[in-house]
């Protein structure tokens, strides 16, 4: 079908794929895996720059702004600066998509009719289940990212990558420690999840997707980063405290004895405005991840319809509309 694949058939597709014994072969596996990493790969130098510019010192600040703190990373620390703690996110990949997936999915059966209100429901469920492992993974994430700030070469490296990272804060902390910071992640998830397949659901909707319209790839990829962009703004500032609270305690310092106390601490120090830290770049990443994620899981679904890769049942379709395409990697995080 090319590119004239109008929205229902994709979701029809992505359907069959999870539903049926689509996802057998190695080259569908390859596909499912490579449009994470695509997103994650062009996305982790964003998130290095919100996360140094959310948990900064206000009283003595290294960085100015995002373009600055792009500049002063690579200029101190070389492009590696702003790729680490990237072994974090590409672990939890595979996990995170299948729950995500999974989850939303089988959601929807459960409600019965795709509506605006069911597709936020299902990706808050799906957003919520996912934090067992999305706590831990940006916790990793957060601890090698800010590890050896503004040092080319650091001299004494705490974590040597983030599977060290995980397992001396448990030996430390013991599970409580590796689940830093899972309140905010699941305040920020649920939300943000159900607002990403909301806004997604209508504007594929209003976009209006058809077989003979030439922009439809373009609308897809559209809708997508718009989504992300709207997911992100509805869970923000509990992005900025769930940062504060995993970097925490690096070097045994702690600032913060829990959640409202690092909201109290930060706007008396800050203000309100410290809750739209590292907003500019979170924004600058999150179009390009979803349109990122999104295309490649687009030419990797034209692939297998056209290849005759999946078989697919000649049933009659479910009466039931089928969820949007799930494209986002971490609200990571998306």
């Amino acid at each position: 079908m090319g590119y004239m694949m109008t929205l229902c058939a994709l979701r029809l597709l992505l359907y069959d794929m999870f539903s049926t014994h689509c996802l057998c072969s190695n080259t569908t596996t390859f596909w499912m895996l490579w449009s994470g990493a695509a997103g994650v790969l062009v996305g982790h130098p964003f998130d290095t720059v919100k996360v140094r510019l959310q948990v900064q010192n206000v009283n003595k600040p290294m960085y100015r702004g995002t373009f600055h703190c792009f500049q002063s990373i690579i200029r101190q620390e070389s492009m590696l600066g702003l790729y680490k703690g990237i072994g974090s996110p590409m672990m939890g990949l595979t996990f995170i998509n299948a729950i995500v997936f999974g989850v939303q999915g089988n959601t929807m059966r459960m409600l019965g009719r795709d509506t605006p209100l069911n597709q936020f429901l299902a990706g808050a469920s799906a957003g919520a289940i996912q934090c067992v492992i999305c706590c831990p993974m940006e916790l990793a994430k957060t601890r090698m990212q800010m590890q050896g700030t503004g040092e080319k070469k650091s001299k004494r490296k705490m974590y040597k990558n983030s599977l060290d990272c995980l397992v001396r804060i448990y030996n430390k902390e013991g599970i409580r420690g590796i689940n830093r910071g899972m309140v905010t992640t699941l305040v920020r998830e649920t939300p943000g999840f159900g607002v990403y397949f909301l806004a997604y659901d209508v504007l594929t909707r209003s976009l209006g997707c058809e077989p003979e319209d030439p922009y439809m790839i373009p609308k897809l990829l559209f809708a997508g980063g718009m989504s992300g962009i709207a997911s992100w703004l509805s869970t923000y500032p509990v992005d900025v405290i769930k940062s504060r609270l995993q970097a925490d305690g690096v070097g045994g310092v702690y600032q913060y004895n829990g959640i409202m106390d690092c909201v109290r601490q930060s706007i008396q120090k800050e203000g309100w405005r410290v809750f739209t830290r590292g907003l500019t770049s979170t924004l600058l990443r999150a179009f390009p991840v979803n349109a990122t994620t999104f295309a490649t899981v687009t030419l990797f679904l034209m692939y297998m319809r056209e290849g005759g890769e999946c078989s697919i049942p000649d049933s009659e379709p479910p009466s039931v509309q089928l969820q949007p395409l799930q494209t986002q990697t971490q609200p990571t995080s998306m």
